[in-house]
């Protein structure tokens, strides 16, 4: 569903070069929930903004459903950022002046989708998503959990092949980011999500697939879930130690 082959992203400040992504492949299939993880400034953030083409990379290549997105205009890349990627980002990117309801609708209105269609389609995630009840309501008045779930539910609107999520749970509290983790795994089982996660958070991360994990700018290695998630979360802690970060560290 998403692949990446030998990425390479750097900056340049006066005469100096520095290279954040060095060469980075890496596969997600359809329906895997795949997290991100690794050491402040190992390069997470670029490279799922190298994948979303929101910065452009140096060289390499980023396919999605097998067609390459390496080289689109601006005008095609909207076009796949419409509809073929959903995004969730940590601030939650709501618009404080549209209800719960209208925020979800947002990009079915943006992809010029018919109205009864559009409202049926955001009926059916609210009651997935168990936030039926705060519909009406907006941004300002939800916890941050029901914000995270809410945008959740958006970025599913149109169906995308890929869900890209930066730090989704960087600003909840324990209780908030189980909500939006149960959101995810809720996604990925009853629609067939696919699921794309940058984190520094061993426990959500411990709720996935599998967990890429980067090192100055490097794939590392990969763990897979084979047993149970304590002890998938506690492998993923020994794992971001042994590289001299720590549960908290953020990028």
């Amino acid at each position: 569903m998403l692949k990446v082959k030998q990425l390479s992203k750097s900056y340049s400040s006066g005469s100096q070069n520095y290279p954040v992504l060095k060469d980075v492949s890496l596969e997600v299939e359809k329906g895997e929930f795949v997290a991100v993880m690794g050491p402040s400034g190992s390069g997470k953030t670029t490279l799922l903004n190298c994948i979303s083409r929101f910065i452009p990379h140096d060289k390499g290549q980023i396919f999605l459903a097998d067609a390459d997105i390496s080289d689109l205009t601006e005008t095609e890349l909207a076009k796949v950022r419409s509809r073929q990627m959903g995004f969730v980002f940590q601030d939650f990117m709501l618009l404080d002046g549209l209800s719960v309801f209208e925020n979800m609708c947002l990009p079915q209105i943006i992809a010029h989708r018919p109205v009864v269609q559009m409202e049926e389609k955001a009926k059916n995630l609210c009651r997935l998503f168990g936030i039926e009840k705060i519909m009406e309501k907006y941004p300002a008045e939800i916890s941050g959990g029901e914000k995270q779930r809410t945008a959740v539910a958006r970025a599913l609107m149109n169906q995308p092949y890929v869900i890209l999520a930066d730090e989704p749970t960087g600003n909840l509290d324990s209780k908030s980011c189980k909500a939006v983790i149960d959101a995810f795994l809720q996604a990925k089982k009853e629609m067939g999500a696919t699921i794309f996660m940058v984190t520094h958070d061993s426990f959500a991360a411990s709720f996935c697939d599998r967990v890429i994990v980067l090192k100055d700018g490097q794939v590392y290695g990969e763990l897979m879930r084979s047993g149970t998630r304590r002890a998938f979360m506690d492998e993923l802690l020994d794992t971001i130690r042994t590289l001299g970060g720590d549960s908290d560290d953020n990028e």
